[in-house]
C-alpha cells in the first residue's frame, strides 16, 4: 500500500478508537463527587444562555426514529446516565462509527467484489450498534451491581428504621455511607423528595431507573405501606428476609451451573492434551512398528 492509504486508514481509525476509549474507560469511582463540584460551581456562575444543538447531534436525531431515542435513553438510565456519555452525544457518535467502519472496510479492498461491499456495509451496521452495546452492557453490569447490594441496603435500612431513625433519614444515611449505584439512586431519590416531588412519585421513579425485580417488589411494598399507614419496620423485616434468601439461592443456583460450564472447558482444552500424552507413545510405536512389517 501507498503511504495516502495508509493516512486514509489512520484518520478512520484512530477517531474510532478515541470513541471506543471514551466509552470503556469511564471513571465511575469519582463521577458523583464530580458531578457534586460540578453543580456546586454552576450554581456560583451566572446563568449562560444555552448554545444550540451541533451537526452531527441534529443528525443523529433526524437519522434516528423517536422510539430508537426513547430505547436509548431508558439504556442511558439503566446504565446510570454517565456524564461522558449524555444522549446527544450517543447519538453524534453512533453515525461517525457507522462511516468510519464503512469507509475502512471499503479501504481495506472492499470494493474489489459485491462480498467486499456486504462486508462493508455490515461493519458500517455493526459499528451504528458498537455504541448502544457499550452502554447497554455497563448498565447490565450496574443492575447487577444493585441486585447484589440490595440485601445489604435492606439490612441497614432495617437496622437503621428500628434504632429510632425515620425512613428519610435511614435512606439518607445509607445513601451516605454507601459507594455502589443503589446507594447513588437512594440519594437521587431524597432529591426527588427534597424537590417538592410527591414520595410515591419518587419511589416509583426508583423502580423504574432499577429494572431489578426485587427494587421494584421493595419498592411496591414501600409504597402500599405508605398508603396504608403502615409501620416501616414491620415492611422492611419479611423484605431483607426474603432478599437473604432469594441472594442464598442464586449463589447456589450458580454453584449447580459450574459444572456444566466447566464441561466445555474440559473437552476444548484439557482432554486433548491428555490424550496426546496417554496414547501418543503408544501411537508413535505402533507407527514404527508397522513401518518395519
Amino acid at each position: 500500500m501507498t503511504s495516502l492509504v495508509w493516512l486514509m486508514i489512520a484518520a478512520v481509525i484512530l477517531p474510532v478508537s478515541y470513541f471506543a476509549w471514551t466509552l470503556i474507560a469511564i471513571d465511575r469511582t469519582s463521577g458523583r463527587l464530580i458531578r457534586t463540584r460540578l453543580n456546586a460551581v454552576a450554581e456560583r456562575r451566572p446563568a449562560e444562555a444555552p448554545s444550540g444543538p451541533t451537526l452531527l447531534v441534529r443528525l443523529g436525531h433526524r437519522l434516528t426514529p423517536i422510539a430508537y431515542v426513547r430505547r436509548l435513553d431508558q439504556i442511558l438510565a439503566n446504565a446510570g446516565r454517565p456524564a461522558s456519555m449524555p444522549l446527544e452525544r450517543l447519538l453524534s457518535i453512533k453515525p461517525v462509527a457507522a462511516v468510519a467502519g464503512g469507509l475502512a472496510a471499503l479501504l481495506l479492498g472492499g470494493t474489489r467484489s459485491p462480498i467486499g461491499i456486504l462486508l462493508a456495509l455490515a461493519l458500517a451496521v455493526a459499528c451504528y450498534f458498537l455504541p448502544d452495546l457499550l452502554v447497554y452492557n455497563n448498565g447490565t453490569k450496574r443492575q447487577a451491581r444493585i441486585q447484589k447490594d440490595l440485601p445489604n441496603v435492606l439490612d441497614q435500612l432495617l437496622v437503621s428504621v428500628e434504632a429510632g431513625l425515620g425512613f428519610e433519614a435511614a435512606l439518607a444515611r445509607v445513601g451516605a455511607s454507601g459507594n455502589g449505584p443503589l446507594a447513588d439512586e437512594l440519594v437521587r431519590t431524597l432529591q426527588d423528595i427534597q424537590a417538592g416531588r410527591s414520595r410515591r412519585e419518587a419511589y416509583k421513579a426508583l423502580a423504574d431507573r432499577c429494572t431489578v425485580p426485587d427494587v421494584r417488589s421493595f419498592v411496591g411494598a414501600i409504597v402500599q405501606a405508605d398508603i396504608q399507614g403502615l409501620s416501616i419496620a414491620r415492611i422492611l423485616k419479611p423484605q431483607a428476609e426474603q432478599m437473604r434468601v432469594k441472594r442464598r439461592l442464586r449463589a447456589e443456583e450458580k454453584a449447580m451451573k459450574l459444572p456444566v460450564a466447566v464441561v466445555f472447558p474440559l473437552i476444548l482444552f484439557i482432554f486433548p492434551p491428555l490424550f496426546i500424552i496417554i496414547l501418543g507413545p503408544a501411537v508413535i510405536n505402533a507407527i514404527s512398528t508397522f513401518a518395519k512389517l
